[in-house]
């Protein structure tokens, strides 16, 4: 079974790119989902509350509260990110165990801070969704709640898209209207499927 890590930089097409993967039965892991079933879980909620215990109520963490803790103090990232990391690896190899039991010839591993947290050494290639930046900042400000200031912030957390490209097997160039995307989504798909078959 092949292990396919999928990245971008934020409004770059990412979620879109796994939603068509899954569309076309490929299993795939979203880390982002990972982290609200961690945080909606007693064990998550407990973690959490090691480090700020005002964000926890009814065993769940409130992601308002600790978004409003770690934009006031900085350093709480770096010690929570550890932390939470090491809980989604876990997820993310029992959801690779389980696929490998069901045969799946490929899953994909959604993964938005896939290089900076060194997850790449965990998968057999990697893809990377990308779009020129001003394209990229015109989607992002569409989003509800975005500004500048926060998307800044977005921004500083993660590897430049030029830095991305240069470590990508494969790269989708989203710079086209959503029939395009679909298009080159799903040729990757079926070069990655014939790809693993002539090696089975």
């Amino acid at each position: 079974m092949k292990v396919i890590g999928l990245t971008g930089s934020i409004a770059m097409g990412k979620t879109t790119v796994a939603n068509i993967f899954k569309s076309e039965g490929v299993p795939v892991f979203d880390s982002d989902d990972a982290v609200h079933q961690l945080y909606n879980s007693k064990e998550g909620a407990n973690l959490i509350a090691n480090f700020v215990p005002d964000a926890v109520k009814d065993h769940k963490v409130d992601r308002q509260i600790l978004s409003k803790h770690v934009v006031a103090n900085p350093t709480l990232l770096s010690k929570l990110e550890p932390i939470v990391h090491a809980e989604i690896r876990k997820m993310r190899q029992a959801f690779i165990d389980n696929a490998s039991k069901q045969n799946h010839p490929l899953v994909l591993l959604d993964i938005p801070l896939l290089f900076e947290t060194k997850a790449d050494a965990d998968v057999d290639s990697v893809i990377v969704v990308s779009a020129p930046k001003e394209v990229q900042r015109q989607r992002a400000m569409l989003r509800n709640g975005m500004t500048e200031e926060k998307l800044r912030r977005i921004l500083e957390r993660q590897m430049p898209d030029k830095e991305k490209r240069l470590r990508a097997d494969y790269i989708i160039e989203n710079t086209g209207d959503m029939e395009d995307l679909k298009t080159k989504t799903l040729h990757l798909i079926r070069k990655l499927t014939t790809s693993e078959a002539s090696h089975a």
